[in-house]
Order: C-alpha cells, then structure tokens, then sequence
C-alpha cells in the first residue's frame, strides 16, 4: 500500500483498493497519482484482464479532498486530470464496487468504467455547482447524452440519488446487497479472465472508439473551465463554508 491505495494482482485481475477511511476515502493528490499509474500499467500489460475499482471500508470516495483544491496549481495536468485521462483510455476493462458514499468524481468515474455494481443504500451525489465549480470527467457531454433529463437533476441542482436510481438509468449495471458490491465485481472480474485476452480488449476498444475524441476534449475544456472556477469568489466561499463545517 502507498498514498492511501492498496493494490492486488490475482492472476490476470488487479484489485485498486482507495483507502483513506479518516476522511470517507477522499481522493488527493498522491492517491491519484498512484491510482493514474496503476491503470497505465495495466493498460500496457497485455496479461490484465481486469481492473477493479474499490475503496476501504464503508465508502467507495467522498471525491476531491478539498484542500488539494486551496493549493497552488502548476500548469498542465492536476493528477486528478491524469487519472481521468488513464481511466477513459484504459485498454483493460475496469469494474467499479461501489458502497456508501460515491461524491463528485466518485460518481463521474463510473461513466469511464465498464462495469458499475452498487451496494443498496449507496448515495452518489455529484455537487459541483453548489462548491461553486462546473462538472468535470466529461460529464457535461456524457450525462446528458447517457441520462437525458435525469443529468440536469444531478449536475445542475446536485441533487442526490440511490443505487436503484443509477441501474434504472443505466449508470449501475447491477444493485447489490449492501456490502456485496466487490463480491458482484470479483464476479465479473473471474468471468472476464477467462476470455481471450486480445479479443476482449479489441472489443472494448471497438466500443470506446467513437466517443474517444469527444471525451479527450471534452476533459480538455471542463478541465480550463474548472482551472478557472477554483480561483472565483464563489468557490472560495462555499469551501470556507465547508471546512467551517
């Protein structure tokens, strides 16, 4: 385990675990890093066939650790940028297990990964525009496109939903009991290394293909939207409103 990520090679299945349980597994800076690594390596390893997507304990992430979003930022990618970039490119299938709480890129990840299983009583939330920032993960193209009316619900208004709203939406391919999410994922993941190798990653690529452009600059524009939020009155207000909390 390093920068708050466990990680798990079972034969052609490798397991990312975020754990970070003081703070519901919030994602900083080093755990993305670690996690935008781990998907690389995977995607030049021929011998992965599976990469599943969990976090510790009672939470899948609460999102951003808010206090990365007080630093300085250099120019160029934010290494949560870097793990977006290596999720939606992943050449492995990724199945995300999903329980408690799932905040922010919590719940934007899972349009990047191929299988999304949710434990009941699971609360994702996506609440951008209420911490005075916009969506980001190419969720303005994505959400829409995927959940028609249903994504100005959770993207403009924030509002929350529940494993049941996400599989009748099609963001959750199954709802689980609550605590079965990684079982339901190590499922998957089992039946997933018994196929052909190359041809399972052909046919995801061949699935990914038509949106891949639209998706990377879709990333690149939320990307200088979001730059730019961090550094406006609104936001910064609604984080000192949150860390009063």
């Amino acid at each position: 385990m390093s920068a708050g990520l466990r990680v798990a090679r079972d034969g052609a299945v490798l397991t990312l675990v975020i754990d970070r349980q003081e703070c519901r597994n919030a994602l900083d800076t080093a755990t993305y890093a670690a996690l935008a690594e781990q998907i690389s390596l995977a995607s030049a390893d021929q011998a992965v066939s599976a990469v599943i997507l969990a976090g510790a304990g009672e939470h899948f992430t609460a999102g951003n650790d808010l206090r990365d979003f007080q630093a300085e930022r250099g120019a160029g990618d934010s290494a949560g940028m870097s793990f977006l970039r290596a999720l939606s490119t992943a050449e492995a299938p990724v199945i995300a297990a999903v329980e408690g709480y799932a905040i922010g890129i919590g719940v934007t990840l899972l349009q990047h990964c191929d299988f999304v299983h949710i434990g009941e009583g699971a609360t994702l939330r996506m609440p951008f525009v209420a911490l005075g920032l916009c969506p980001e993960g190419a969720s303005s193209l994505l959400m829409p496109r995927l959940f028609g009316r249903r994504a100005a619900e959770w993207l403009l208004q924030g509002k929350a939903f529940s494993a049941q709203d996400a599989h009748a939406a099609g963001l959750a391919t199954s709802v689980t009991p609550k605590g079965q999410a990684l079982a339901a994922a190590q499922a998957t993941a089992a039946d997933l290394a018994r196929q052909p190798p190359a041809a399972l990653r052909l046919a995801k690529a061949m699935m990914k293909r038509a949106d891949r452009q639209a998706i990377q600059e879709t990333l690149d524009y939320e990307c200088q939207q979001f730059r730019a939020r961090l550094q406006t009155e609104e936001a910064q207000a609604a984080f000192a409103k949150f860390f009063k909390k």
